[in-house]
């Protein structure tokens, strides 16, 4: 069949299932790199002579720039192709990786972290769009999106793993280096297999001013946030930040309404499913990432387990996410509707959270923490898939990358204040606790047994606050999202009438 009657029949591409194999690879890399570089930073520290006051630099740096440059490097791949900036932010990637890998200093090292989050930005939203231009029927985007979920998810908890043998048999530098081949398979695989449908690109000039106000509003938000976790919430640089975050991010969307060509267009965001979508989903992230830092200094700390012990705690967690996005969220993707999933999913891992707030100093892995990991496995899994699937339905294909840019922003930022609030109310906890029980305890043996006490209390209080976010989470997925369950055609139920298109499913 020729490819002029192929594009007339609407044949989609052959392509698109070795294409998924490759968007997958390049999705696990930049997954990988947010927790793997955290299990090398105290060797790299101590090689590199960074300050105590400085380090944080090494993951504020790479935060800074992908959370800021999102909306930006999803409007990117919307203009250029995302094709085009898929590979491309595949390359700078690896070569930032490989800056970071040969570093002899702590300015060398800031830079490279920084320069992976300039093209970690250029390159996932341009992943998650190419998914959603390429799979559309409903039960083939089930499946691609519970893969892509299932990695989004999990990937983290594989770093810890990788990072603990990479830093503890070989060297922290590889922790750079091992993104190099991940992204020249990934690369050289998407340029010779995929092809984006026809018409899907926005050729409407740049917004300029929303560029500027969007990427300082969310960089000070981000950075705001940090400084809150470090400084606390009372520093005079932290409140300055987040208060020039609303100002900022206040004038972007004035500006965004405004404009003729917005970076970011207001009916990606204002329809109920997809803003639904962004704010559950944004919680959720909230909850589960200051959750893998207190487990992770839990085991650590308190049992004593090793960076590579830890990762391997996080296994079932893995396995139970992967079996609820792939399993159980694809499954039923196509025959109950999403908030069926999305509000059952967070209330599963919400009950998770539960038990994990049970923690004590004597806890056993395999009576508690093992069950609340598969609880919240399962239930983010279930919850994730259709939240990511959903998240860019019933956009126009040429708003794909802005759409699929805002799905990355919920979690970064969902990231930076769930670590920030959760460590917050987790200090304050353990502070308030050693303060009430130290004078008790007559000697050394003692004390450090109440400031262990007082730290798991503490994690133990901020995880309490993570239970009522999840219940929020799903409280806002049940009632927001109202889409039907899709159907078998190419036209996106959900969608708004403004946005409802018979997406384009043939390459070129």
């Amino acid at each position: 069949m020729s490819e002029t009657a192929s594009k007339a029949l609407g044949v989609p591409d052959a392509n698109r299932w070795k294409a998924l194999v490759f968007i997958a690879l390049a999705q696990l890399m930049v997954v990988l790199d947010a927790t793997i570089v955290n299990i090398a930073l105290p060797s790299a520290q101590t090689d590199l002579g960074i300050s105590d006051a400085n380090r944080q630099w090494v993951v504020t740096a790479y935060a800074l720039a992908f959370g800021g440059l999102l909306l930006f490097g999803g409007r990117i791949a919307d203009l250029w192709g995302r094709k085009r900036a898929f590979v491309l932010g595949l390359a700078g990637f690896a070569v930032a990786s490989a800056l970071g890998g040969v570093a002899t200093n702590g300015s060398t090292m800031f830079g490279a972290r920084a320069l992976q989050g300039v093209f970690g930005a250029l390159l996932a939203p341009a992943a998650l769009s190419l998914l959603a231009v390429m799979f559309t029927d409903a039960r083939e985007r089930a499946k691609a999106f519970g893969i892509y979920g299932a990695i989004a998810g999990g990937g983290g908890a594989v770093g810890l793993i990788l990072g603990g043998v990479l830093t503890e048999y070989l060297d922290w530098r590889w922790t750079f280096f091992v993104n190099i081949p991940f992204a020249i398979v990934a690369a050289a695989g998407a340029y010779f297999v995929i092809r984006e449908p026809e018409g899907s690109r926005n050729r409407s000039p740049l917004d300029i001013p929303g560029v500027i106000l969007s990427t300082l509003g969310l960089v000070s938000l981000v950075y705001g946030f940090t400084r809150a976790e470090s400084d606390g919430w009372s520093d005079a640089m932290t409140i300055g930040l987040l208060v020039a975050s609303v100002v900022l991010l206040v004038a972007f969307v004035v500006t965004e309404a405004r404009v003729k060509a917005p970076l970011l267009p207001l009916r990606v965001v204002t329809d109920r499913n997809r803003g639904g979508v962004y704010l559950s989903l944004g919680l959720a992230i909230i909850a589960m990432f200051g959750t893998f830092l207190f487990l992770t200094y839990y085991l650590q700390v308190v049992k004593g387990y090793s960076p590579i012990q830890t990762g391997f705690a996080f296994m079932p967690m893995v396995a139970c996410m992967i079996t609820g996005s792939t399993q159980i969220g694809a499954r039923l993707m196509t025959r109950v509707a999403p908030r069926l999933l999305m509000g059952p999913g967070f209330l599963l891992a919400a009950v998770g959270m539960l038990l994990l707030a049970q923690l004590e100093i004597g806890s056993s892995y395999a009576s508690v923490v093992l069950p609340a990991m598969m609880l919240l496995g399962l239930g983010m899994g279930t919850a994730f898939m259709p939240a990511m699937a959903l998240a860019t339905q019933g956009v126009q294909p040429r708003d794909a990358g802005v759409a699929s840019a805002m799905v990355n922003t919920s979690q970064q930022v969902g990231g930076a204040v769930g670590t920030a609030l959760l460590n917050t109310i987790a200090a304050s906890a353990t502070t308030a606790y050693i303060k009430d029980h130290i004078a008790t305890a007559a000697t050394g043996p003692q004390r450090q047994l109440v400031q262990l006490q007082g730290i798991v209390h503490g994690y133990s209080s901020a995880i309490w606050c993570a239970v009522g976010i999840l219940v929020v989470a799903a409280a806002i997925a049940l009632t927001l999202v109202n889409a039907g369950r899709p159907g078998g055609g190419a036209v996106v139920a959900g969608a708004g009438a403004d946005d409802e298109v018979a997406v384009p499913v043939v390459a070129h």
